[in-house]
């Protein structure tokens, strides 16, 4: 028996055939599975009396889509386009029975079958937008013969899953099997047979009148513009969906396979693709076998109740793992706690979470004044104010109180965590854990190890990842770590700027115009200029000995301006508001300051503001790189798509400097140093060398 036959499986039920396949773990359509469904499609024409056709999946999914592996290979949306028409023109009923979550390619060919039924808790979702792609095998042309044109712009382009009962009501599945789902659509299919139904195949749908069909291609693609910028996979999406309307499904079938075979080649479905296996790759740990495994997380204590401890325990509980939070003041903790329960209750006012639930979590947090009671938990994590000493004496009391075996962890962004390591007896069990804020929303965990962390706890913190639903990112100690060492000359140069001339805005709009989520100025104001003011003043003896370092923030906290916290900061904000507006105010102190420091004034372009920002950004990134701190550049990539709302579709910052070219980079720091002298501008010793070498930071993750 071939792997194919092996795969794929008929069993016959009378005349009606039933098409299994078993490719574990998810169904992915992979050669063996195409080549299998061939030859039961040939088998099912061939018998003589076959009356129907059932074609399911053993496991925990119907076909889940491509197989990731075949990424990189020649595409095979031709290869599916003709498996999928074959199904649909056998002359019996096709019935897919699905189940699971259903995507992409698996969703597809499920349109080409006749009828569908489904199980309860069934999800249907086309994410090839989100890879920078397009659905490529009959996805954008049945669909909207199925549900309209409307219903299936909103599926492709938003990503986002339809529940089983959405699918029926859409009319896109026939019927919700509950029980047996085997049983239940062999019924199903013997119904059709007693009731005489033959195929019902979508091409002989219409899709709604070219008119109608027009006037919400206008609509999606108006919202396209304002939700999609700087990409490309939305509009040729749209595109694809409205030759469904106007071209006959044949043809249609092959102007979306050019439309798909033409998305692949760009450099947002090459960024987007790189994001998606790089968030895959952090978990690969060099030097820690499957040998070594992780330490049991049963229970965890948090130390400290502000907006990150709480942010925490919140990851905790909805993980299903009790938490106890401890800060020795009960106003503070109490604070902490209707915080908590606060967040739940939003969720629950906007529909996001039952209030059954809502009770079931709370119920999974304790709060304490007593720090014994962190005595049994598996995991502690320290979430104190960022100061050394406080952190140490926390640790040396958790020495005491904490179980042997113990992970004890910190919450620090920047401090040293080897530092904070010598005040336990048992360095081996000490490592950072950065959670990002809102610590409960953002995906981010940047994983520091020190010089001591034993293997089975960085593995206990790389896995504790999953229940938390975190991406982790494994580090070493140094200033900042990966993401925050990288943010010092992203912002230094923003900084730097505005007391050039350029006001805050056009700094932040040009750096949201090109893809980042917020600018770095607007980031200030949120976060609380005085938290950057402190952190710079304890971090003095690390920076440069430059005059101009970190004025402007320094020059507005002086002005008593913090932020959106009092309704100014880089920006003016209105009472109850977000929203930024340009205030002459803070111009002037930015200008009052750059004149006593002598900063000269210029002119500053799009290009000079995103080269100033994003070269210091690229270059410590590979730096950082360089020094081991990260284990590869996919890696910082993914810390910056994670935690600081670099745009996915760019790849993040190792990827796009491998994007502009290495050697664009490395001119224009020489570029800059000559302008602005070699204090901030130097290049990382290994962006030259590789230069020279002719390499890609692509080629040197390859060769390890």
């Amino acid at each position: 028996m071939n792997s194919a036959a092996r795969i794929v499986s008929v069993a016959w039920e009378g005349n009606i055939a039933v098409v299994t396949i078993n490719n574990p773990p998810v169904n992915t359509i992979s050669a063996g599975v195409r080549e299998g469904v061939f030859a039961a499609a040939e088998e099912l024409r061939a018998r003589t009396g076959t009356a129907a056709a059932v074609l399911r999946c053993e496991g925990k999914t119907f076909l889940s889509g491509a197989d990731i592996g075949e990424f990189s290979g020649p595409p095979k949306e031709e290869e599916y386009r003709r498996l999928f028409g074959i199904y649909e023109n056998l002359p019996f009923p096709v019935v897919a029975a699905m189940h699971g979550t259903v995507m992409g390619g698996g969703l597809e060919f499920g349109l080409a079958c006749h009828y569908r039924v489904c199980a309860p808790g069934t999800r249907f979702a086309f994410p090839e937008v989100g890879l920078g792609i397009i659905p490529g095998a009959g996805g954008t042309q049945r669909m909207p013969r199925l549900i309209g044109v409307a219903n299936t712009l909103d599926m492709v382009l938003s990503t986002r899953p339809l529940d089983a009962a959405k699918a029926l009501e859409l009319g896109f599945i026939d019927r919700i099997i509950e029980g047996d789902l085997r049983e239940g659509s062999l019924a199903f299919a013997r119904e059709l047979v007693a009731a005489g139904k033959g195929p019902r195949r979508t091409a002989d749908r219409k899709v709604e009148a070219p008119s109608a069909t027009d006037e919400v291609i206008a609509r999606f693609t108006e919202q396209a513009k304002k939700q999609y910028r700087n990409r490309e996979a939305p509009y040729t999406a749209i595109e694809a969906v409205r030759a469904a309307a106007k071209l006959p499904l044949d043809q249609g079938l092959i102007y979306e396979t050019e439309l798909a075979n033409r998305s692949k080649d760009t450099v947002e479905a090459k960024a987007l693709i790189h994001a998606f296996f790089a968030e895959r790759e952090t978990r690969k740990i060099p030097g820690i076998g499957r040998d070594v495994k992780p330490r049991p997380v049963r229970s965890a204590a948090i130390i400290g109740s502000g907006t990150m401890g709480g942010g925490i325990a919140i990851c905790f509980a909805n993980a299903g793992l009790p938490v106890t939070v401890i800060d020795p003041s009960r106003e503070a903790l109490d604070r902490g706690l209707g915080v908590v329960d606060k967040t739940y209750e939003s969720m629950v006012k906007r529909g996001r979470l039952a209030a059954e639930d809502k009770a079931r979590r709370m119920a999974m947090i304790r709060g304490t004044l007593d720090y014994e009671q962190a005595a049994a938990a598996d995991v502690i994590i320290e979430a104190v104010f960022e100061n050394l000493d406080l952190k140490r004496k926390v640790f040396a009391l958790l020495d005491r109180i904490a179980k042997p075996g113990a992970v004890l962890a910190t919450n620090t962004s920047s401090l040293d965590i080897d530092a904070i390591a010598t005040a336990v007896k048992r360095p081996q069990d000490v490592i950072g854990l950065h959670f990002f804020s809102p610590a409960n929303v953002m995906p981010l965990l940047e994983v520091v190890r020190t010089a001591s962390t034993a293997p089975d706890v960085v593995q206990t913190a790389m896995e504790l990842a999953r229940p938390l639903k975190k991406t982790p990112v494994l580090a070493r100690v140094c200033y900042g770590f990966i993401g925050n060492r990288m943010m010092e000359g992203y912002a230094r140069e923003a900084e730097r700027m505005v007391l050039e001339g350029a006001t805050p805005r056009q700094v932040d709009a040009t750096l949201e115009n090109w893809g980042m989520a917020m600018g770095i100025l607007a980031v200030f104001d949120m976060g609380g200029i005085e938290v950057g003011v402190s952190v710079h003043k304890s971090n003095a003896d690390k920076y440069p000995p430059d005059p101009t370092y970190y004025q402007a923030d320094l020059a507005l906290y002086e002005a008593g301006r913090l932020g959106q916290k009092n309704g100014k900061g880089f920006y003016r904000y209105e009472p109850g508001e977000r929203s930024r507006h340009d205030d002459p105010e803070a111009i002037e102190i930015l200008r009052e300051r750059a004149q006593k420091l002598g900063v000269p004034q210029r002119t500053h372009s799009q290009e000079e503001i995103l080269e100033r920002c994003l070269y210091p950004l690229m270059n410590e990134g590979i730096r950082i790189l360089e020094e081991g701190v990260a284990v590869r550049a996919s890696d910082i990539d993914v810390v910056w798509t994670a935690g600081y709302g670099f745009p996915r579709y760019r790849g993040g910052p190792m990827f796009y400097a491998d994007t502009i070219g290495l050697k664009t980079l490395l001119d224009g720091i020489l570029r800059y140093r000559d302008l602005f002298g070699p204090m901030h501008w130097q290049p990382a010793p290994l962006l030259e060398k590789l230069v020279r070498e002719g390499k890609t930071l692509a080629d040197l993750q390859g060769a390890k």
